[in-house]
């Protein structure tokens, strides 16, 4: 690997699907030919298996020891998240020698650009992932924010027409993929709803998180298939995962019904509330 020409890192983070690491093929598939590292931890059963499938492209970490440098916000047993992977990037991109990482879930089918196209979005597939990873962390390293993440699909509800629109302004909101710096540390928080919690506590604090809407993943549902996260999600399911970021930011945090036919708990987030608003220098006294 020519150290001069990638400057970053990227992770994918799994648990418990070593024969289902769609990301890995979709990265290459997407035009990617950078160094990808799977990052597990010391509790997969499964860890063997991934070890002889990637060789030394996969790394593991100790959760016993990471949990101990972040809030779970509970003193449950079950440790199946993905927060302890979050967590510990930050030290194993530094112990590879790298400033930036990508931090990007196992499940990922695609990667589209989004456009607007009349009342709704269009989209096409990217073609050339290195373009994208490089202009988005061109990006990042410009300003002065914790992380930046690519779009999922909820992003875009309501069309092109509808109240998260096609703005050419990032959202003020993190979840899923990062792209992250070592010189820029934060921690996830909560055991569950991880993105959610920190993206708003530390938001709260002043911190920065943006969602860039001209690239979106596109993912497998969660519930469809099994390892992961998965079996925390069916023995909760939303209800208790959307009352940590209740539990962290009651002053603007609160559960609602989502959905239409297929109603669920979801939280909401009172964005005015929220986080610190830069105010016209007309004020300045």
């Amino acid at each position: 690997m020519n150290k001069k020409k990638w400057d970053y890192i990227v992770f994918i983070l799994t648990h418990g699907r070593p024969d289902r690491v769609t990301t890995y093929q979709t990265l290459r598939d997407r035009g990617y030919t950078g160094e990808i590292y799977l990052i597990i931890d010391d509790e997969d059963k499964t860890g063997d298996e991934y070890i002889k499938k990637y060789g030394d492209h996969v790394i593991k970490f100790s959760k016993s020891a990471i949990v101990k440098k972040f809030d779970q916000g509970d003193n449950f047993k079950d440790r199946r998240t993905i927060i302890y992977a979050r967590n510990a990037c930050f030290d194993i991109a530094e112990s590879l020698g790298y400033e930036y990482f990508i931090e990007l879930d196992d499940d990922y089918q695609s990667f589209e650009y989004k456009y607007k196209k009349g009342f709704i979005f269009g989209a096409k597939d990217v073609k050339s992932l290195d373009d994208v990873f490089k202009l988005t962390l061109n990006y990042y390293k410009k300003i002065n924010v914790s992380s930046i993440a690519f779009a999922q699909g909820g992003d875009y509800m309501g069309g092109a027409s509808g109240t998260t629109s096609y703005k050419r302004i990032p959202r003020r909101k993190a979840m899923n993929s990062f792209f992250c710096s070592t010189k820029r540390p934060f921690k996830f928080i909560g055991r569950i709803n991880e993105d959610v919690n920190t993206y708003i506590k530390l938001g709260n604090k002043g911190f920065v998180f943006f969602s860039i809407l001209y690239i979106s993943i596109v993912q497998r549902q969660t519930q469809e298939q099994s390892g992961g996260m998965t079996g925390t999600y069916l023995d909760s399911g939303t209800y208790i995962k959307s009352f940590y970021t209740v539990m962290y930011n009651p002053s603007c945090v609160k559960i609602r019904m989502m959905g239409t036919t297929q109603r669920r708990i979801h939280h909401k987030i009172n964005w005015k509330n929220a986080v610190p608003k830069i105010i016209s220098e007309e004020y300045k006294k």
